[in-house]
Formats: C-alpha cells, structure tokens, sequence
C-alpha cells in the first residue's frame, strides 16, 4: 500500500499524458482529487505505520517506510501541492497546460517515492525522477531557448552532485552487501567517511547550496507553479531531507556536523545578501530558498534533524504562497521586475494574504516561520554563542528581503491590475495563508510538546538567544523599509546588480570549471582526430590501395585464367576435330602409333 503514494500520482499524470483534456476546469479538478488522495493515502501511511517491499533480484530489493520524519515530509508535499496545481490550472498558458499538469504530478510521485524510500537503490530512483522531472518543467516553455538551455543547467549542476549519491550506494553495497538504510549502521572507517561525503554532496547540489546554488536562479526560466512547488515541496527539500532522514548515520561522523553547518551558514548567509540586493521577484525568492536551507544544513549538523524538518514544513507553507503571489504581479507587470510593481491598493486581497507569508519569512512571532527559526537559532547555539549570533544575523537579512518583497510587489502604489485574479488564484493564495497561520499554534507548548514527541528533540531558545533574534528582526524590517524608501530599483544596475548575481559565483564556476572542462573538451577532440582517428584513417588509405592494386592483378588473375584455359581447350578441340577425318586408314595409323607409344613407356619402366 505504501507504494501507492508514488504510483498513484504517477499513473494519474501517465493517463493525462495519454487523453490530453485541455479544458482547464478538468485538469483543475483531476490533478486536485489526485494529491487529496495522496495525502489521505500519507495520512494513512502515517497513522498506520505502513511499510512495503519489492524484490527486484536476488540481491536488490526495493524497500519503503515511513519514519517519523519522512511521514511529516510525505505530508506535507501533497498539502501543498494541492494548491499550487489548482493555481497553475488557471493560471499558466493554455498551451502545454496538460503537459505542465501531468509534470507536476509526476514531480510529486517523484519526491514521494524519494521520501518514503527504506534504501539507497529506492532513493536513487526517486532522486533520478525528482531531475528529470524538473528539467521538463523549468524547459517547459521549449519554443524559447533560453528555457530548455535553463533547464540543462540546472540538470547537470545537480547531477554533478548527484555522483556523490551513486558513490555513497557503492560504499554502503561494499562495506554491507545491501543498500537498506538499517545496514548503514554496520559501516565504519573510510566506508562511512565516504558515504558521508557523497550524501552530504549530493545533498548541497539538490538544496541549492554553494558552490551549487546558481542553478535555482537559471530554474527560475520555468513557469511560477514550478518554481512555487520546485522550491517549497519538491527537488530543493530533497537535500535537507535526506540529511535529517540519515542523521543517525551521518551524525557519528567527526567531520559531518562542522561541515554541514559550515555548508549551511555560508549559504545562508550569502543567499540572503544576494536576496538583499535582488531586483526579480522570483530570484530574491530563489536566492532567500537557499538561505532557509542553509539553515536546515545548520540543523542538522549542530545535531537537530528534527528542527530543520520542521523549518522545511515551515518554509514550504509561506514560500509556496510567496511564489505564487509573486506570479500574479509578474503576469500583471510583463515581467519580475520588483520596481514596477507595488499592487497593494489594486489587489488588497492579494497583498493582505502576501504579507503573511512575508511576516513568516522574516520570521515575526506568532508565525511558525519564526517558531522554526527559534529553533534554529537555539540549535546552532549548543555549538557555540558566535554561531548563534551568525545565524540570527542570517534572520535580520530574512526580514529585509522579506520587507523589500513585500513592499515592493504589493505595497502601495498607483499601478492598476489589467485583470483581478480568478477565484481559484485567490483560493490557492488564501490555502497557504491559511496553513502558514495554522503552523503557528506551534508556539502553544501542548503543540510544541507534541511536535516534539512526534518530530524527535526541538531545542529551546535561550533568552538573549530570543532577545537577540527579535532585534535583528526589528533591524531587518526597518532596514528592508528604507532600502524600498531609497532606492527602489536596488540590484537593477551597477555593483549591485553584479553582486546580485550570487556575488559572482556563476562567473567564477564558468571561469573554474566551464571553461577548463570546455578546453579539455576541445583538446580531447584534437586528440581524437589527430591521434585516435589517424590509425583508422590510414588503415582506410591503406585498404583503398589494396583495394586499387587487387583491381588490377587480381582481375587478371581471376579473369585470365578461367579464360586462358576455356581458349586453350577450344585449341585443343579445333586440333582433335581435325583427326576426325572419317577415313579408316587414318584411324588404323594412329592406333599404331599409339600401340608403340604405350609399349614404349612400358618396356622403359621395365628397365627403369
């Protein structure tokens, strides 16, 4: 039954695929009773423990649970698929709208199968799905270049890392004989150190982390529902998942805790300077997506898998909402641009529900998003007072991008709407509003206790630890407001739109790598042609020599002799005709002759 949460999505999108309804109203409507059922189905899995198994080969078996963590995780990708679907049903293009309906499905039975995975060889096929599925739909809008040229970036950046997880399987498989997460516990030594590694990764590419993070700028090429589930639910959780899911592994390591947070803090950091300064909306979103993770790396290496699990539940609620508000005022502005927009007094809905999402992106209490930050914050700081700090500076920056998002894209302003949204838009908006709100009775300590005794340990805040969190939330905001007050257009032109560009790192990858590889690339194929190919090539000058030289004799030879020796016998039968002279005399002589001849030959061997 277990298998179903994957399958069901799979098999609905595989029969959009094949009937090809176009009318929007129908794909709203399938691909919402789809996800409702995947969620009952997790919901169920959940309360009743469900497992599942599936033997491939005598030594491969493909296995499924759902731990704790993963029950919260497989939960939460449907809830908050469901409205990111419906919106994307009437708010994408006509054209491709099945296509981009089924994808999103698949994209979901993709990142559920990942989830509920028990062993390696399960997660890679999850983890391989979870790509290909997201190169389809960044791609998506194939007829413009610069989409399907998006979507290869954004495939062979994360697969670079994916070689991480492909090494892990091969360590685990020699050290244990099998891939099952319960037989990692037997591995030791450089085996499990090498383990870490690729997971650890493979982990960073998926969720976006430096040096892997500018891929979620070129993702941003595909339509605003990908971008809203890609980065809430889906492909980007993946990473952050995988390290909390395998932390009682990966924990005993001496090494993974440090660099999983040194990972995380350098990200989070970096991301929200480059938010900061962000002129899109859509890539001030994608840079702070890799911020928030930064923190659940921070999590998870200061020892907490439960708390960045419950920062990813957080962060998948507002930054889905976030997503999609801001799809609403890019298709009214004919682009992202942050400083033509401001549709506070033309949307007021809109803007009312958008600023929950941005409130909990800044991490304003009583809103979860800054529950789980708290707990973030105190996590970091059972390793040392100066990464606490680090990482609630990490929330100042929060609460400046989150303000300059806000202000800028739905603050008020004299830009009109050419249309309002649809009332499934709306719906889709207030859905996530509605579940941002709700994750806020986590601050009631019966909830935190549950969550607590559900999730694993959630570590409280020390109180200058809160005290200095809400400061430099305080600072954020206002900081964030005068940003919009004083220069409106940041990051459009200048030093800042350069630093914008994830302070140079794409630059400094393309000079690093790009173009190394593109010049071992070129020097192999001279090699190639030069070398490789120049034995082939004289065996063929070679052969059509022989070839020329076996034309001439050998045409000679093979026609000569059949020839020569058809115009010899006809010699001979023009010469033996001539005996035939019909008079007897002529017969009697040569039988003579031939008598002697014979008697001769005789006597001679005789002798002899």
């Amino acid at each position: 039954m277990l298998w179903l949460l994957a399958i069901v999505p799979f098999v609905v999108a595989a029969g959009l695929a094949v009937a090809r309804p176009r009318e929007r109203r129908h794909l709203a409507y399938t691909a919402a009773g789809t996800l409702a059922l995947t969620l009952v189905l997790a919901l169920a899995a959940a309360i009743e423990g469900w497992s599942a198994g599936l033997v491939w080969g005598p030594m491969l078996r493909l296995q499924a649970e759902l731990v704790p963590l993963s029950a919260v995780v497989a939960t939460t990708i449907p809830a908050v698929a469901l409205p990111i679907t419906l919106y994307a049903a009437v708010h994408e293009d006509q054209r491709g709208i099945t296509r981009l309906i089924a994808l999103l499905l698949a994209f979901v039975g993709a990142m559920e199968l990942l989830v509920i995975a028990a062993d390696l060889l399960t997660l890679l096929i999850g983890w391989e799905l979870v790509g290909a599925c997201s190169w389809a739909l960044i791609g998506h809008h194939w007829r413009e270049a610069k989409k399907p040229a998006a979507g290869r970036y954004a495939f062979v950046m994360t697969r670079l890392g994916d070689l991480g997880l492909f090494v892990a399987a091969m360590a685990a498989f020699a050290g244990t004989g099998s891939f099952t997460y319960t037989a990692l516990a037997e591995l030791d030594g450089p085996l499990l150190e090498l383990l870490t590694a690729g997971i650890l990764i493979s982990a960073a590419a998926k969720s976006g982390q430096v040096p892997f993070a500018p891929w979620l700028f070129r993702a941003m090429e595909g339509p605003t529902s990908v971008s809203a589930l890609l980065h809430a639910a889906a492909m980007v959780a993946a990473g952050a998942f995988l390290l909390a899911r395998l932390h009682p592994v990966l924990g005993p390591v001496p090494w993974f805790g440090p660099a999983a947070m040194g990972i995380g803090l350098v990200t989070a950091l970096g991301g929200g300077v480059v938010a900061t300064l962000q002129a899109d909306a859509k890539k001030l979103l994608a840079a702070s997506t890799s911020a928030q993770f930064g923190l659940m790396f921070i999590a998870v290496g200061a020892g907490y898998p439960a708390v960045a699990v419950l920062h990813l539940v957080m962060h998948a609620a507002y930054k889905a909402l976030l997503f999609l508000a801001a799809g609403i005022a890019g298709e009214r502005t004919g682009s992202f641009e942050l400083a033509e927009m401001r549709y506070g007094r033309a949307l007021p809905g809109i803007a009312a529900v958008t600023a929950v999402g941005s409130l909990a992106l800044a991490g304003v209490p009583p809103l979860g998003g800054a529950a789980s930050k708290e707990a973030v914050i105190a996590a970091a700081g059972h390793s040392g007072p100066a990464v606490a700090v680090m990482v609630a500076i990490v929330g100042a920056l929060s609460a400046v991008y989150a303000t300059r998002f806000q202000l800028l894209t739905y603050g008020r302003g004299e830009r009109e709407a050419a249309r309002s949204p649809v009332r499934l838009e709306t719906a889709a908006l207030a859905a996530l509003a509605a579940a941002s709100l709700l994750l806020s009775a986590v601050w009631v300590p019966a909830v935190h206790s549950v969550a607590a005794a559900w999730l694993g340990e959630l570590s409280a805040s020390k109180v200058w630890e809160l005290v200095v969190s809400l400061l430099a939330v305080g600072v954020g905001i206002y900081a964030g407001r005068l940003l919009v007050l004083t220069y409106p257009a940041l990051g459009s032109t200048g030093s800042a739109a350069a630093l914008a560009d994830w302070l140079g790192l794409p630059a400094a990858v393309h000079m690093l790598i790009g173009r190394p590889a593109r010049a071992m690339a070129r020097a192999a194929a001279v090699l190639d042609d030069r070398a490789l190919d120049a034995l082939p090539r004289s065996a063929a000058v070679m052969g059509r020599h022989l070839a020329a030289l076996g034309g001439r004799f050998g045409e000679l030879l093979a026609d000569g002799l059949p020839l020569g020796l058809a115009q010899i016998v006809g010699l001979g039968g023009n010469d033996v005709r001539r005996m035939q002279t019909g008079m007897t005399q002529h017969y009697y002589a040569a039988m003579a002759v031939g008598t002697a001849v014979l008697t001769f030959i005789l006597l001679w061997g005789a002798w002899a």
